[in-house]
């Protein structure tokens, strides 16, 4: 497809603009040359492979002029976990506003690092519901879930970017190597949005309302005296050494620098393909609900249950973890009656990195087939993985696990959701969650194609027709079962 002489002018200006970094309003200047180009409208792009959503994390990254604001459940401190945080003190550094908020349940990254990223005049961290890891002890991590179950287990599932309040990606990806095609040994099969235009001030809209909730608790108020006490040498020392990591070919490869350089040719094809349209952002408030007991729902729940009570031929679903409450099933019940057609691409046993919910599923399979719903269980080594980690294969290393982790629905071929939304209890009733929803055929059965290659038999088993669970180790299977014998039905 070749670009209109109109759109090639604006298109070149804008990728001049941006390629200049220390022209500070270049960001703004383009996102808002395109937004100008559709008055009223959102634009979204679809990050199918985690490359692709790494590199434009990172472009978007090197190119923000005012502010990013980050909103993450999982941060690591591995490879990519690393050079994200280098990244953005580099922007802090040149003068932009850094903001984090991560939730407290996975945070691995070391104290000293965070204190000093958190030191930095430009840079702030803050852990959202710290009852498990940043600042808490053992003996009171354990009292917490005695005395404040409900409240240990309500997380902060978002996943936001936003770069000078005008261009953003949301989606399943957290920071960490395994969401990005990074991880030697298993990665995920996931999907993210891409977005400007006016669905990004709600997004903004969102961030703020959880950076000044009084869940989220600024990393220095958490952490002990010795954290708080390090010297200026300590916090630079920490500076330096985040940047000769960064600058270790080792750990940021040559292949990834030349991507990144080579961004401004990717992102004109990717502004060519936007998707204009009136987006929606979901986003549930801080705390999710505070009913009694471990229901509650949430707008993000909501939302989507009005969405699937108006489908009237098909309902295509993917998500990681498949475990249906007592409303789900009806919900699903009656769209089957009224003739739906409803498909759900999940994990197999053998792909699952989560066997508290994959027993859940388990559970509940039977009834599921029983019911008409066609379920397929992704495979851990999917034909569609070659066309997912092409990098890697081109560089001759070896193609790792894959796992399913993208969160996505599609009703009658036109209406779209990606985000966060596990379909669990967990989900619908204790975790936040957020994602942008959009009414449009195009994008929406471009996904639900991707969808469906990866429900096809190279890609997934159909436990209708055979048993998946054989072609997990003994052990998974073995362990599968201690599992099932839990009472964890509310909190999968």
């Amino acid at each position: 497809m070749s670009l209109g002489p109109a759109l090639r002018t604006l298109l070149l200006a804008a990728l001049g603009a941006l390629q200049a970094v220390s022209a500070p309003p270049g960001l703004t200047e383009t996102a808002r040359s395109l937004t100008d180009a559709h008055p009223g409208k959102s634009a979204l792009y679809v990050l199918e492979k985690g490359e692709d959503a790494l590199l434009a994390r990172g472009w978007l990254g090197e190119h923000a002029a005012r502010s990013i604001d980050i909103q993450y459940f999982i941060w690591s401190s591995d490879n990519v976990g690393i050079l994200a945080s280098e990244l953005l003190l580099r922007a802090a550094d040149r003068g932009i506003k850094v903001r984090v908020l991560v939730d407290d349940l996975l945070v691995d990254a070391p104290s000293d690092a965070m204190m000093a990223l958190a030191a930095h005049p430009n840079f702030d961290i803050r852990i959202y519901n710290p009852r498990h890891k940043v600042g808490v002890s053992l003996p009171k991590r354990v009292l917490q879930l005695l005395t404040h179950f409900k409240a240990s287990n309500q997380r902060m599932h978002d996943k936001t970017a936003i770069f000078d309040g005008q261009v953003a990606v949301t989606g399943g990806r957290n920071m960490a190597d395994e969401y990005y095609d990074h991880d030697q040994a298993y990665n995920f099969r996931d999907r993210d949005a891409l977005v400007l235009g006016p669905v990004v001030g709600e997004m903004q809209a969102s961030f703020e309302r959880f950076w000044t909730s009084p869940f989220a608790i600024p990393v220095e108020d958490l952490l002990d005296s010795p954290f708080r006490k390090q010297s200026p040498e300590q916090v630079q020392a920490v500076y330096q050494s985040l940047h000769a990591y960064a600058k270790n070919p080792a750990n940021f490869t040559p292949e990834v620098r030349e991507a990144l350089a080579n961004l401004p040719e990717r992102f004109g094809r990717l502004i060519e393909h936007l998707a204009w349209d009136d987006i929606r952002f979901l986003s549930d408030l801080p705390g999710k609900n505070d009913s009694h007991g471990l229901k509650g729902s949430g707008r993000t729940t909501e939302e989507l249950v009005a969405t699937l009570r108006k489908a009237q031929k098909r309902v295509t679903i993917q998500s990681p973890y498949l475990v249906l409450s007592t409303r789900g099933f009806t919900l699903f019940e009656e769209l089957i009656r009224r003739g739906v057609q409803v498909r759900i691409s999940t994990n197999s046993l053998a792909s699952t990195d989560n066997l508290q919910a994959f027993s859940g599923y388990q559970k509940q399979r039977a009834r599921l087939l029983k019911m008409g719903i066609q379920v397929t269980e992704f495979k851990p080594d999917p034909a569609i993985k070659q066309e997912l980690v092409e990098r890697r294969r081109e560089s001759g290393k070896n193609v790792p696990v894959f796992s399913l982790h993208a969160k996505t629905l599609v009703v009658d071929g036109e209406t779209l959701f990606i985000g966060t939304f596990n379909l669990d209890p967990r989900s619908a009733n204790l975790n936040t969650e957020v994602g942008v929803l959009v009414t449009n055929a195009k994008v929406a059965t471009q996904v639900e194609q991707a969808i469906e290659r990866d429900m096809a038999p190279e890609n997934s088993w159909d436990p209708a027709k055979e048993d998946p669970d054989a072609h997990a180790s003994a052990g998974k299977r073995r362990n599968l079962l201690l599992w099932k014998a839990l009472p964890l039905g509310p909190i999968l």
